[in-house]
């Protein structure tokens, strides 16, 4: 029986080894999963980032693009201001235009009626002169006359 008990130790301490290392294996291989999951996503970040810094730097390019045509639209517009300025100034006669052109506003000196005679209208205002317009508080309301308003007084309005 001697035999048996110094087998029995050996057989033991082998599959106590094979467990260890089967227990060992698959911890690996758990962990081991997340580390290459974990991999993947700081892939994905790193390739987000890059597609975001290059939309950036596309972005900068558009904006300095558009930046120098507006500049170059602003630049053509007053050279054609300039042109249609020193047109006019030498082939028009009309008082009017030459004031605005020089920047002046136009005066009240000048004759605004039609040239056919026709009436001309005042624009539409939503106010009415001096202070009993359609907003007054007695608009609409007729005057009592001297003898009614001793007889009827009228309550506060709030």
């Amino acid at each position: 029986m001697d035999v048996y008990e110094g087998n029995i130790n050996w057989i033991l301490a082998i599959a106590s080894a094979l467990a260890g290392i089967g227990i060992g294996a698959l911890g690996y291989h758990l962990l081991n999963a997340n580390v290459a999951r974990n991999q993947k996503v700081r892939q994905r970040l790193a390739e987000t980032e890059l597609e975001l810094s290059q939309v950036r730097d596309n972005l900068n390019d558009h904006f300095i693009n558009v930046f120098s045509l507006v500049k170059g639209i602003q630049r053509q517009s007053l050279e054609l201001e300039q042109q249609v300025t020193l047109g006019a100034e030498r082939l028009s006669d009309d008082p009017r235009l030459k004031q605005q052109l020089a920047g002046q506003p136009e005066t009240d000196s000048v004759d605004t009626t039609p040239k056919d005679g026709s009436e001309t209208f005042e624009t539409p205002r939503d106010y009415a002169d001096g202070g009993r317009g359609t907003l007054s508080e007695d608009f609409g309301l007729q005057q009592p006359k001297a003898d009614e308003e001793d007889q009827q007084t009228q309550p506060a309005r709030y």
